[in-house]
């Protein structure tokens, strides 16, 4: 018999959806209080709905209702033929949210999930009606080092196959270090981490590299919060400031924490992302009313 999964902790029902003429994702769906908003959460670069929000589902489903997708290549994501584009991303949460029968939802991206949350407003604006872009930029690859780690990913992906062991642990070291290698949460990580599919990964680095919503993000028209995180060493504070800076009304809520602090230390996390999904909904609401 093969061995068991490692034990994880406590997440909210999962279930695989079928997004006719896309394929097929997997989403974790909390039910919150009747009547409460829905937050659609959009993992980061590596990661997949569980390994970004295990932290966040429970206090997160207190308040609102949350559904989470996997991206394409990333965890039980939609596996395609077709090259990874976060236009694509945006396209299946759309899918999603449609599928479920979900009129409107405030779309929560963090790292590479700020980019498709904002290409979802622009693409579907009529499903979204707020934004919390957590650890994210209006573009990536501008410095030399984000250059080579984003717009060399396309390069790698090709022997991606050949070493998906290698390609994994350089991943998940980004992300989460070595503080859980050797704890049982370290080894559910491990494992969902396997779940990815290697080139397709770093096809989504190529993409993040390229992405720049500069020209239109200024046009963002919804009840929008930047959750910045103030000691990033992957997505620059500066940049994330600057993201803020960019859309208009933005509120700023800032973490004292690194790019993987939604995992590494929930305590400081957390409430600022319950501070930020609260703050947009508030707006939203008074703005649905006027």
């Amino acid at each position: 018999m093969p061995p068991a999964a490692p034990a994880g902790p406590p997440l909210p029902p999962g279930r695989s959806v079928d997004l006719p003429g896309r394929g097929t994702t997997f989403a974790r769906i909390a039910d919150g209080p009747r009547g409460a908003p829905t937050l659609l959460l959009l993992h980061g670069w590596t990661a997949n709905a569980d390994l970004n929000w295990f932290r966040c589902f429970a206090p997160l489903s207190r308040r609102f209702n949350v559904v989470a997708i996997d991206h394409r290549g990333h965890g039980r994501g939609i596996r395609s033929h077709r090259p990874f584009s976060l236009g694509d991303c945006a396209d299946d949460a759309a899918a999603l949210v449609r599928e479920l029968g979900i009129d409107k939802v405030i779309a929560v991206g963090y790292s590479m999930g700020g980019p498709i949350a904002q290409l979802l407003w622009k693409r579907h604006p009529d499903l979204v009606e707020g934004l919390v872009l957590c650890a994210t930029s209006r573009n990536f690859g501008r410095s030399v080092p984000e250059r080579a780690m984003f717009t060399g990913m396309l390069g790698l992906s090709g022997v991606a196959k050949l070493t998906p062991g290698s390609v994994r642990r350089q991943v998940a070291g980004r992300i989460f270090g070595t503080r859980f290698e050797q704890s049982p949460l370290g080894a559910w990580l491990a494992d969902e981490l396997k779940r990815n599919d290697p080139s397709t990964v770093l096809q989504a680095g190529w993409s993040i590299g390229r992405f720049s919503s500069a020209d239109w993000i200024g046009d963002v028209d919804v009840p929008t919060s930047v959750v910045i995180t103030t000691h990033d060493n992957v997505v620059s504070p500066r940049r994330q400031l600057r993201l803020a800076e960019s859309i208009r009304g933005a509120e700023v809520i800032r973490v004292a924490g690194d790019h993987g602090v939604c995992v590494m230390d929930p305590g400081r996390f957390v409430p600022a992302l319950l501070d930020a999904c609260s703050r947009v909904a508030r707006r939203a609401r008074l703005s649905a009313v006027v």
